[in-house]
């Protein structure tokens, strides 16, 4: 097959294409547009987040085969028009769940430590011990929004706490031996803390807002290994302000591009360092000292960025088996 690579990735994903006799292209300085010009052209593309594929995308390749993303979501694909035209769909959260996991836990103990905060302090010649002072991880009650891969992965990296783990998802019997399924009334009743671990789809949209945050019976910690545009910022930081929500881990943010490359989704806001007005509720999300923040990372290891590559190819191998020109 004739395969279009529109992102950068591990050169292993090249590699096993080729020794399997498939054909790279590489169109990693095309726009969505000059691909679209030659789309007829390709069996398959592989993409990260660069551009979507919509329906007019989807209609220009009348070949396409398939659409493999290096990465765990498929939102930035018209899902369900390319299941009708018959189009394989590929995604590898295999490969970066358990980065995702690390760093969920990372976050959070950085939150309970004051570690970050403590950081800059020493850097700036204070020694502040007592306003420092952390809080254990043993004995709280975590929940995962989410239970498939990410959400798996994270519950993996508890096990040496003692700590009850508790799940909650739109699937039914997704509990394992690292967490148990409850329904939403105990999910808010007994968690101390809650790490997000949906896609972004309609149903998850904004999902974390005021009603989300008032419906918790205890104070929280929060972590968003997930997608930035499950949360209502403003919500967020009003709970913040008010103490329901004790500090935030958010490696994403609701004002990122789609293509998750750079800070903001419009053209009003282009950079930080352009000088333009930020929306009011980052702002105060920047300066808060009980939050952490990351540039969508978590996902991104030297491992993964390898294991990545690998699970993609594997799966459009497994899929299309060798190439015609294998030698």
């Amino acid at each position: 097959m004739i395969i279009l690579h529109a992102d950068t990735n591990h050169p292993s994903l090249m590699k096993l294409l080729a020794d399997a006799g498939h054909h790279n292209i590489e169109g990693f300085s095309q726009s969505r547009e000059e691909t679209l010009q030659n789309q007829h052209l390709y069996d398959g593309i592989v993409i990260r987040s660069r551009y979507s594929i919509d329906k007019d995308f989807l209609d220009a390749a009348p070949n396409l085969k398939f659409i493999a993303r290096v990465g765990a979501g498929l939102e930035n694909i018209d899902v369900e028009y390319a299941e009708e035209r018959g189009v394989k769909l590929f995604s590898a959260p295999e490969g970066n769940r358990n980065a995702v996991g690390e760093h969920s836990l990372g976050m959070l103990l950085s939150l309970f430590n004051k570690l970050n905060k403590a950081d800059r302090e020493v850097r700036e010649g204070l020694w502040n011990r007592e306003d420092n002072r952390g809080i254990e991880l043993d004995g709280k009650t975590v929940g995962i929004i989410g239970y498939g891969n990410m959400g798996k992965a994270f519950s993996r990296k508890l096990r040496g706490f003692d700590v009850e783990v508790l799940c909650y998802d739109i699937k039914e019997d997704v509990e394992d031996s690292n967490a148990t399924q409850v329904d939403w009334e105990e999910f808010t009743q007994k968690c101390d803390i809650v790490s997000l671990h949906t896609p972004w789809t309609e149903q998850t949209n904004k999902m974390i807002n005021k009603e989300f945050i008032e419906s918790f019976q205890k104070p929280f910690w929060f972590v968003n290994t997930a997608r930035g545009k499950n949360v209502e910022t403003e919500d967020l930081v009003n709970g913040l302000k008010s103490g329901k929500v004790l500090g935030a881990g958010l490696d994403v943010l609701e004002y990122e591009k789609a293509s998750f490359e750079s800070l903001f989704a419009n053209k009003k806001n282009v950079a930080i360092s352009a000088g333009e007005s930020l929306p009011e509720a980052m702002r105060e999300l920047m300066f808060m000292p009980n939050t952490i923040l990351s540039p969508h990372v978590a996902g991104w290891t030297q491992e993964s960025h390898e294991k990545l590559a690998t699970v993609t190819a594997n799966k459009i191998i497994d899929a299309f088996g060798q190439g015609e020109h294998q030698e």
